[in-house]
């Protein structure tokens, strides 16, 4: 599938590497200090063991020139989807895993998400899955309902305790 085929017009889906690394982390940081955690450090050992591994990484880019500062930009980070795989936990088989999937917020509710959803199901049913999965706070209602106008269901549920 072409990447560049799928997005509107002034948009496009460019393929990351390990070199992102920091792009990544301020990526990650980001989305998960929007849904209010305070401690980040662990998202540097998450990126360390997973994206050197079986994953691949995009950037949702918008096209076009813009300035920041005196620098003329050609194009405007908006969105990451980074995949990997997992093993289902009940059948042990490997499957699609979305470890990330990220809008910048003043690009949201304009089917960004949805696109890049559509681009994970897409490459996972290429590399042969046979099933994608993903974790979702609770209270990233937003999300959740994305998901499961999607056709996602729950599988499992994540419990823990304070100590």
């Amino acid at each position: 599938m072409d990447l560049e085929s799928s997005w509107p017009l002034g948009y496009r889906l460019v393929q990351g590497s390990s070199l992102d690394r920091s792009r990544l982390m301020s990526t990650l940081g980001n989305a998960y200090e929007e849904l209010g955690a305070t401690q980040l450090d662990h998202l540097a050992k998450t990126v360390e063991l997973y994206l050197e591994g079986p994953s691949m990484l995009w950037w949702l880019e918008k096209t076009g020139t813009s300035r920041v500062g005196f620098t003329a930009v050609q194009s405007e980070s908006v969105g990451c989807l980074w995949l990997g795989q997992s093993i289902n936990q009940l059948t042990g088989a490997l499957q699609a895993y979305i470890y990330l999937v990220y809008v910048v917020p003043q690009y949201r509710r304009q089917g960004m998400g949805r696109k890049l959803m559509q681009h994970a199901k897409n490459w996972a049913i290429k590399q042969g899955y046979e099933q994608i999965s993903l974790q979702v706070f609770v209270n990233n209602t937003a999300a959740l309902k994305l998901y499961e106008t999607l056709g996602y269901r729950y599988s499992a549920t994540l419990l823990q305790l304070e100590l």
